[in-house]
């Protein structure tokens, strides 16, 4: 299932007390619309999941849901290391309206590729939603290896898998021996466009909300034939990909935000803000960026 070419994993917005900003949450989202974003992904580790209840989740999807009004698709992460309480997180996200929701692999509990092909399975089996599978190895520590994610595929209603491994050989044999209408997502911003090479359908990431429309035209040229353009963009954008990530993420992609005057407050412990010294770098490459925006319109 193609849920579209540039995805944000979209941060989640917070007031000074730590608590859900649904204003800002709101002008977050219409932000990302209006700047390349084909579809959004709540509620996941770029919006402080772990921190997050799952009434927080419930209500952060709700919300969202209402203010895109199906502009665009929401996808919700209901995965984590409790089958029983994913299953629980899921039924409940479907009933607020989302188009599908994300399962993260099992952190902490490193469970056999059997164990996640039965703890995908039966979360799958819980909703008609379709489901993007979450492969995330630096995170939680466990490979969804490309047997179990072809197995997987083979569930009608598991369609889609963000890859977040950086392993291309691994990438290439799950979109090649999976069905034609699976797709496979890049979750590592500075590979779109060699994961686009061999086939993947796009992107879910961090970067685009400060160069979502970089991003968009990046994929719109490859998509088009002109690679020349494309590789351009892409060595023009890698820079700010990789600052996003130079601290834990979403640290990083929060300050730009707040910088650029789209307000999404600070991170939840056990992440913690940005130094003086990091800030200030920071701030220097997102300002070089705008200028260079300004200057070639």
């Amino acid at each position: 299932m193609n849920f579209g070419q540039v995805l944000t994993a979209m941060v989640t917005p917070f007031d000074d007390q730590e608590d859900i900003d649904y204003n800002r949450t709101r002008n977050l989202v219409e932000h990302l619309i209006t700047h390349g974003s084909d579809g959004l992904v709540i509620a996941g580790t770029t919006g402080e999941s772990p921190t997050l209840t799952a009434e927080e989740k419930v209500e952060l999807s709700r919300f969202v849901v209402e203010v895109v009004d199906g502009r665009v698709p929401v996808i919700a992460g209901t995965g984590s290391n409790n089958t029983k309480a994913s299953v629980e997180l899921t039924k409940r996200i479907e009933s607020v309206g989302v188009d599908g929701i994300m399962l993260v692999a099992p952190y902490y509990s490193k469970p056999s590729q059997e164990g996640l092909y039965l703890h995908f399975s039966k979360i799958a089996e819980a909703t008609s939603l379709p489901v993007m599978l979450y492969n995330i190895p630096g995170r939680s520590v466990v490979n969804i290896e490309p047997s179990t994610i072809i197995r997987l595929s083979e569930i009608d209603n598991i369609v889609s898998v963000k890859e977040a491994s950086g392993d291309f050989d691994a990438a290439t044999h799950i979109i090649t021996q999976t069905p034609q209408d699976f797709s496979v997502y890049t979750g590592e911003d500075s590979l779109t466009l060699p994961m686009l090479s061999i086939g993947a359908a796009g992107v879910v990431s961090v970067s685009s909300h400060v160069i979502g429309d970089e991003m968009k035209d990046m994929v719109a040229s490859y998509k088009r034939g002109d690679v020349t353009t494309a590789a351009n963009l892409h060595g023009y954008i890698v820079p700010m990909m990789n600052r996003m990530f130079a601290q834990p993420s979403p640290t990083p992609v929060k300050e730009a935000l707040n910088y650029i005057g789209v307000h999404c407050g600070s991170v939840r412990l056990p992440m913690i803000p940005l130094d003086e010294s990091e800030r200030t770098s920071l701030y220097n490459m997102v300002a070089i960026y705008q200028q260079k925006k300004v200057a070639s319109m």
